[in-house]
């Protein structure tokens, strides 16, 4: 396969319509004839949102959208767990690096968001996160919300390699800030642990004082819907605020922090008199984020 696009293809405005598979795959928009994710372990360039899995959602400008993998091509049931590999691993690698995915919509997609007929370039879209579940046939999925960037605008064919740095650019920005909605409750929890990471310890000194980021335990928004609560917080450095919220590192009931590549603890979740983290909630990550369902 040629070099990956990430970003919009030149002379495939958002809108356009194509007859079918072959025609999407011919223009480049979705170089894939079959699977409905584009993408490997450099990054996903486009998915293909067509009503493919049980466990799709589709709410227009914000897309939860079910891994490859396990689904038996005859019944359309998953029969089979979902790994982190191939575009599955691909989407995941988009969040990290802030890559934008093109969405592209087919017919047979919901259908107050999805084509009469064809498929439709519906524009790009951010990973905002992934986790692993147990899907509606039993079997463990990975599932990933994306949702539109703000400016969807075509580029001209002179720009399209441009604009590549700019929307990576403005996802790394917006996954170091993350969402937080209460700012009193993310300051008491930095305030409560002065700053100090809970995992490693670290207390970063800037020239306008102390850093730390409020990480929620149980993430915030639909599908997780967890509370902005102090008992939902963490205070991390931003190393460990990456590596928990994708799951490298959870922290077990016994309150150690163990790396989930190799089930090592590498320390105790440091506490404080005045915050005590919900164990429903850290058994919510361990599940769905980091795939420890004991």
């Amino acid at each position: 396969m040629a070099e990956r696009v990430f970003g919009h293809i030149p002379n495939n405005p958002v809108g356009t319509t194509y007859v079918n598979r072959q025609a999407a795959y011919r223009a480049g928009v979705h170089r894939q004839l079959q699977a409905g994710i584009c993408g490997g372990a450099d990054g996903t360039e486009s998915i293909v949102v067509s009503g493919g899995y049980i466990d799709d959602e589709d709410h227009g400008d914000a897309i939860i959208y079910t891994g490859q993998g396990g689904r038996d091509p005859d019944s359309g049931r998953q029969i089979a767990d979902q790994e982190l590999i191939r575009g599955n691993l691909g989407l995941a690698r988009s969040h990290l690096d802030g890559l934008p995915v093109r969405v592209i919509r087919g017919f047979e997609g919901d259908k107050t968001y999805s084509p009469a007929t064809g498929y439709r370039y519906d524009g790009l879209f951010r990973v905002d996160e992934y986790w692993q579940e147990t899907g509606t046939d039993g079997y463990r999925i990975w599932r990933f919300r994306l949702s539109a960037l703000a400016n969807n605008t075509a580029l001209p064919p002179e720009a399209a390699e441009a604009s590549i740095a700019p929307l990576a650019t403005e996802r790394v920005e917006t996954t170091v800030q993350r969402i937080v909605r209460n700012t009193k409750v993310a300051a008491k929890v930095k305030a409560l642990h002065n700053y100090t990471c809970q995992v490693c310890g670290t207390r970063l000194e800037t020239a306008a004082g102390p850093y730390a980021e409020a990480a929620h335990i149980r993430a915030l928004g639909a599908p997780h819907n967890g509370p902005d609560t102090l008992e939902n917080l963490l205070c991390l450095c931003p190393n460990d605020h990456v590596l928990f919220d994708t799951g490298a590192i959870f922290v077990d009931s016994n309150g150690h922090v163990v790396n989930s590549g190799d089930g090592a603890a590498v320390g105790r979740l440091a506490t404080r008199s005045g915050h005590m983290p919900d164990q429903a909630y850290l058994a919510y990550h361990r599940r769905h984020f980091a795939g420890i369902y004991s």
